[in-house]
């Protein structure tokens, strides 16, 4: 039988690690997701040096990772291929959010690994919208409850 991760390392849904070098779209993605999903924890980490390295160090990694391409230093296909060649890190969902939208970008991101290739809209609404719905789906498949609709409260029974 086939482990998709190391034994003792557990996937923790309620993490997403967002590694992303732009300190404006960094807070964008916080505010967002702050009000769409206030239960996930959220950690920055500013460039793609050192992720694979700290993922395979933790006993527990997180769901999601939501994936800036251009950064100083090591790219965001670099981290890509680099997570997709270590089995221990298969399950984590990798999320390209970066503001290219050429056709041979997201081809390269697919082709090494990425699970989902969205871009970052200019309108903070549309991004919280289409943060929201990546999240959401992700977290759907991974067996946890997407968020309410925004202006919505839970219902009590």
């Amino acid at each position: 039988m086939t482990q998709a991760h190391a034994p003792g390392k557990r996937l923790d849904n309620g993490r997403v690690l967002v590694v992303e070098d732009s300190q404006e779209d960094a807070e964008a993605i916080e505010r967002a997701l702050a009000r769409s999903h206030p239960q996930l924890r959220l950690e920055f980490l500013d460039r793609g040096d050192g992720v694979v390295d700290r993922l395979l160090a933790e006993d527990e990694v997180p769901g999601i990772l939501l994936l800036d391409l251009n950064m100083p230093g090591l790219s965001g296909h670099a981290v890509l291929r680099a997570i997709r060649a270590r089995t221990e890190l298969a399950e984590i969902a990798v999320v390209v959010f970066t503001s290219s939208t050429a056709p041979p970008e997201v081809d390269a991101a697919y082709a090494a690994g990425a699970d989902s290739y969205i871009y970052k809209p200019l309108n903070f609404h549309l991004f919280r919208t289409v943060l929201k719905g990546a999240l959401d789906y992700w977290l759907e498949a991974k067996g946890q409850p997407p968020a309410p609709p925004a202006g919505s409260s839970p219902s009590v029974k």
